[in-house]
């Protein structure tokens, strides 16, 4: 083989293998970018509430949905709570194995509106780890959450007044 087609094929080669290492970090940067900005509705995660409290409040509505192939039941324990700016607020769900085996799932989650993602902080949230139900068990599952102060500046959450905290659940394959 000539030089300057060796040089052709390997170069192609190089672009061919970055571009598969590209693609394969593509959803890990992009879950990383969503939760740092709050697009697409993701939220943050943080150790505790902030000092300060403002004094605007907001509806929080819960959903709760699991894919069609897992057998559970799954819903929130309250439809909604009333939560100011800044205070942290608990709210549980509950899920329930409807099968004969034990299942393990994952809950994904988003906030609407997109805009209040970036305001929306969890502290503790089943969403962070898998979950393994028994066959028949039905568990609590608590979010520990807040709304950031730094909504109240923010013009384009003006006439907002219900963020709605949505889950779906999925197997997890192993």
């Amino acid at each position: 083989m000539h030089s300057n087609n060796r040089f052709l094929v390997l170069n192609l080669l190089a672009i061919v293998a970055g571009m598969l290492m590209l693609t394969a970090a593509s959803v890990p940067l992009y879950k990383l970018f969503c939760q740092a900005t709050g697009y697409g509705g993701a939220t943050g995660r943080a150790l505790h509430a902030p000092l300060e409290a403002g004094s605007r409040t907001f509806t929080v509505t819960f959903n709760a949905d699991v894919h069609p192939g897992l057998p559970w039941k799954f819903y929130p324990e309250r439809r909604s709570v009333k939560v100011t700016v800044g205070k942290q607020a608990l709210a549980y769900f509950r899920a329930e194995n409807l099968s004969n085996h034990p299942i393990t799932g994952r809950a994904i989650y988003n906030v609407i509106p997109l805009e209040a993602g970036s305001y929306f902080f969890k502290i503790q949230c089943f969403c962070f780890s898998n979950q393994t139900l028994l066959p028949g068990q039905k568990v609590d599952m608590p979010v520990l959450f807040y709304i950031a102060p730094g909504v109240s500046k923010d013009t384009n959450m003006d006439g907002v007044k219900i963020i709605t905290l949505s889950y779906t659940f999925f197997e997890v394959k192993k």
